[in-house]
């Protein structure tokens, strides 16, 4: 059929998602280079002193990490939800690839850590730092390629972070969960309930569903289970409200706040949690924090355990028949691609703060995360930026 005969369609969500999600990864990527040059400026004292300012019961530094991080992983969890209703995820031939790379980008990464800190018990509880793939920064850094890289691949990395960041979820509310207070876990269960009741009683405005889940947030922050799970949680009881008339219906209360949500986290909330939590001082940092084990282990787990991970899991599913190469692409362009999945900032620092309660181990992690996501980022790209556009017989 002629495409004449069809009226000329808004870009699909996943477009605008991969377009919003670049942007947001080049806005970052300039936030967290200010933020170490603040941090060894004139300015630092003012920098780190800001932070550490008491606003009501919480630092500065909390009040991002633990409300405006929430607005961030309600975005993650609204996506998610979408992926696998109304998406990307929503069959399983489409799905298999980038789960089983997930997987290997998942595992890979905390062995290699494990074996670097292995026998340090301090040091292992932060085994799913190198973990995460950034899905901002890496598809910021995948857009300044434009079309050398099909658009197969910049969706297999898209669905690919997605996966990591539901995997990240799990792992902090199971792994990295405090000392619980049953009171206020007790009072979070009746937020989720409410939630499940708004959603079967076929609720389509938003507000109650944002009330009980601001209320759901304040229970899970002091119950002891990290707060931005109250996010995710509440995500997933917004209606999507799927038709078959119009399959990306975007009157549904799941998409009016995805596209609320979408601009000002990856603009405003990640560019401020980058900015709060990438300053580093150098000025007081010697060789051994350098080459301290936490430090290598987690810039090797992102550097080579992500690509180990995620081509060596893909490659082995398409090589067994249980898979297909994305369309269009090389292996050598999906193996760069694997490559820039070790850019593991905003999750990898944000799971490194809930690891480690010193001071000079964040720093470590950051600088971790820095060296790993750094290099992950340059390689990933030359390679991709060196090879064919397109496929070659």
């Amino acid at each position: 059929m002629s495409n004449m005969s069809n009226p000329v369609r808004p870009p699909s969500l996943m477009r605008r998602f991969l377009d919003n999600e670049s942007s947001g990864g080049i806005t970052l990527m300039v936030t967290a280079a200010l933020a170490l040059i603040v941090a060894n400026s004139p300015f630092a004292e003012t920098y780190f002193g800001s932070l550490q300012a008491k606003i009501g019961p919480m630092s500065l530094l909390h009040w991002i990490n633990d409300l405006l991080m929430a607005l961030f992983f309600l975005l993650v969890g609204l996506e998610i939800k979408r992926e696998f209703l109304d998406g990307q995820l929503s069959s399983w031939p489409n799905r298999i690839l980038p789960g089983i790379a997930a997987a290997g980008g998942v595992i890979i990464p905390a062995l290699v850590f494990v074996a670097f800190n292995y026998g340090d018990a301090e040091k292992v509880h932060g085994w799913a730092v190198p973990s995460a793939t950034d899905i901002a920064f890496a598809l910021g850094v995948l857009s300044l390629l434009g079309s050398r890289v099909p658009t197969s691949l910049k969706v297999f990395l898209a669905t690919l972070a997605i996966l990591d960041d539901l995997a990240a979820v799990v792992i902090i509310a199971i792994f990295y969960t405090a000392e619980i207070s049953l009171p206020h876990l007790g009072a979070a269960i009746v937020g989720v309930l409410a939630l499940f009741a708004l959603n079967r009683a076929g609720v389509m405005k938003l507000w109650p569903y944002l009330l009980v889940g601001a209320l759901l947030w304040f229970f899970v922050l002091n119950s002891g289970v990290h707060a931005t799970v109250a996010g995710v949680v509440t995500a997933l009881f917004i209606p999507l409200k799927p038709s078959q008339a119009k399959p990306d219906d975007a009157t549904s209360p799941l998409h009016i706040l995805e596209h609320a949500l979408s601009k000002p986290v990856a603009f405003i909330v990640v560019p401020i949690f980058g900015f709060a939590n990438a300053g580093i001082s150098f000025s007081g940092l010697n060789m051994a924090a350098l080459t301290d084990t936490l430090t290598l282990g987690i810039a090797a787990g992102l550097f080579f355990g992500k690509q180990v991970g995620v081509f060596g899991a893909a490659w082995l599913s398409i090589k067994t028949g249980l898979t297909q190469k994305p369309m269009g692409a090389t292996w050598a362009q999906l193996y760069g691609v694997s490559i820039l999945c070790g850019i593991g900032f905003t999750m990898s620092i944000f799971i490194g703060l809930l690891s480690f309660p010193s001071e000079l181990m964040q720093t470590e992690t950051k600088l971790g995360v820095l060296m790993g996501s750094g290099l992950s980022a340059i390689i990933g790209w030359m390679l991709l930026r060196i090879l064919p556009s397109k496929t070659m017989k």
